[in-house]
């Protein structure tokens, strides 16, 4: 494979922050705030969804396994089964500080029920 055609399936991280994400239900249920990346693997763990508020106020912000997503060319932004009332009853990122990913690998990996990436 060509690097010119690996090059293309690429994409910058910061050309996905403010993407729409679909749910089961084909409702836009959040925004791609950040993406988390696996330093040990290089690759991506979590997607942080932005979710509420008004005018970017406000928001929630729900890590998800960046495998329950996928992307949807059509319409520029990714799918999920994920539901709207599952994503408001998942763990959310909080308003502390410093959110502790090392404590909340085991809640996330329960809560979504599949086998998140784990650190080194």
């Amino acid at each position: 494979m060509s690097t010119e055609a690996r090059a293309s399936n690429l994409i910058d991280s910061d050309k996905e922050s403010g993407k729409a994400v679909y749910g089961a239900d084909h409702k836009k249920i959040g925004s791609i705030e950040r993406v988390m990346v696996d330093t040990a693997s290089g690759e991506i763990a979590y997607a942080v969804l932005s979710f509420g508020g008004f005018l970017g106020i406000g928001n929630d912000h729900y890590p998800v396994p960046w495998k329950v997503l996928r992307y949807d060319a059509e319409l520029g932004g990714y799918r999920s089964d994920i539901s709207e009332s599952r994503l408001k009853g998942a763990p959310k990122h909080g308003t502390e500080t410093i959110f502790d990913w090392n404590a909340r690998y085991a809640e996330l990996d329960d809560y979504y029920n599949d086998e998140v990436i784990k650190p080194g």
